[in-house]
């Protein structure tokens, strides 16, 4: 394939996704028991043979280094790399990252040395899975300067999105954030039969959205990059300024794509992995996703109820009822525990049995506990008899001892947060 660089960036405080960023950044917040955010558009590049990545970062980058380092460990022949690139203070330039193309700025000078005649920049809190090589052969063959993936979308998903609009050889030729009425949004309409769709699917979803997934040629983002220091962020600064000078080009993606960026997105689409027939498949070996190598022995039911749900490495679940739920590796649940509707994340070690017998609550789920609607972080430590179902259904809370947590009507446990024992929520 033509060379290409990967550019992820890994946003800034991850302030929609608290308080699960609370302790980490948004690309190492754990995905489906296992894995981390960072890992889908890494296993995307690896998949699509793209091997000089950067991950760009601003905050609490220590557990994403260490995971980094611990999962993606190129051979000495292939000369690939993962590399971090964090905030820097310098002399000549003393403040953080305030946009996707600010970030992208501050880095170059560890950037503009790469060979490759392509940068791909992308975002490190998406669900998907795309072969980039098809994006940089379409990218190549219209001898395009900036290519964006768009995905068609209906009339009722364009409010939250940033639209754009091609004429028939797919250039584009207008942008528009988050569109608020309906002659906005019709004014932004196309025929999307040009990206692969019927003619039925199309008139369902005439509307392109921006995936927030660019390719520039390299010679063409240092220009940009280089040259405007007040233009901050691709989508709302760059791209709209470049339409009339630059040849930019849309590539149509037809498959799964969620932005996790939220704590209600990112509990649904990880929840959504538990159906027999998720739309987003983890299940394909032709296109793996990577992560971590953790040695640790398969997951232990004893005497358990467990339906439609994703138990992972190392989990030990006794005489307790696991429902539509994700147990993320080492998880412990106790007998007489109920876990309906949840997404727990397990642990980063397994406590000791003698620990486990003393007086302070252990690690993992507590005996006789019921738990509905809720994502539990690493190492948290749920007593006996809590239950965690949001009674009164409220859509924001923030307990005042920090035990608890509720977005957009989603219970979260903080990493490491203990609720002591007869806890109800």
């Amino acid at each position: 394939m033509e060379k290409a660089v990967a550019v992820i960036l890994g946003g800034g405080s991850g302030s929609r996704l608290f308080p699960l960023t609370k302790d980490r950044s948004k690309p190492a917040v754990p995905l489906a028991g296992k894995y981390r955010l960072i890992d889908i558009p890494l296993s995307n590049c690896i998949n699509s043979g793209v091997q000089h990545i950067y991950v760009l970062t601003m905050f609490q980058s220590a557990s994403l280094n260490s995971h980094l380092a611990n999962a993606y460990r190129f051979d000495a022949f292939s000369r690939g790399f993962v590399q971090v690139l964090a905030a820097e203070q310098r002399r000549d330039h003393a403040r953080w990252f305030e946009g996707t193309a600010d970030a992208v700025r501050q880095s170059w000078h560890h950037i503009c040395d790469t060979p490759s005649r392509n940068v791909l920049i992308l975002s490190g809190d998406h669900l998907y899975r795309m072969d980039y090589r098809a994006f940089l052969a379409t990218h190549t063959k219209v001898k395009a300067q900036v290519t964006l993936a768009v995905k068609p979308v209906t009339r009722d998903e364009a409010p939250q999105l940033g639209l754009l609009k091609t004429d028939a050889n797919g250039r584009v030729v207008k942008f528009l954030e988050k569109p608020k009425t309906a002659e906005a949004i019709e004014s932004m309409t196309v025929d999307t039969q040009r990206f692969g769709l019927s003619a039925q699917e199309a008139a369902e979803r005439p509307l392109l959205a921006s995936m927030g997934i660019y390719l520039f040629t390299t010679r063409v983002l240092r220009g940009l990059v280089e040259v405007d220091h007040e233009k901050t962020d691709f989508g709302i600064d760059i791209l709209p300024s470049i339409l009339e000078s630059h040849r930019v080009h849309a590539y149509g993606f037809d498959d799964y794509w969620a932005d996790i960026g939220t704590v209600r997105a990112f509990y649904e689409a990880n929840l959504e992995l538990t159906h027999q027939l998720p739309r987003f498949n983890m299940f394909d070996p032709t296109r793996p996703i990577y992560t971590n190598h953790r040695f640790l022995p398969g997951a232990k039911v004893n005497q358990a109820s467990v339906e439609n749900s994703i138990l992972c490495e190392g989990v030990i679940v006794e005489r307790s009822s696991v429902r539509d739920s994700i147990l993320g590796v080492r998880c412990r649940v106790q007998p007489g525990a109920t876990i309906n509707d949840c997404y727990v994340m397990g642990a980063d070690y397994y406590e000791p049995e003698m620990a486990r017998t003393g007086s302070k609550v252990p690690v993992g789920i507590g005996e006789g506990s019921y738990m509905r609607g809720a994502i539990v972080d690493k190492n948290a430590r749920i007593g006996r008899g809590v239950q965690l179902v949001n009674r009164q259904q409220l859509d924001h809370f923030d307990h005042p001892e920090g035990r608890l947590h509720v977005r957009e009507g989603v219970i979260v446990v903080p990493k490491n947060a203990v609720l002591p024992n007869d806890f109800v929520f």
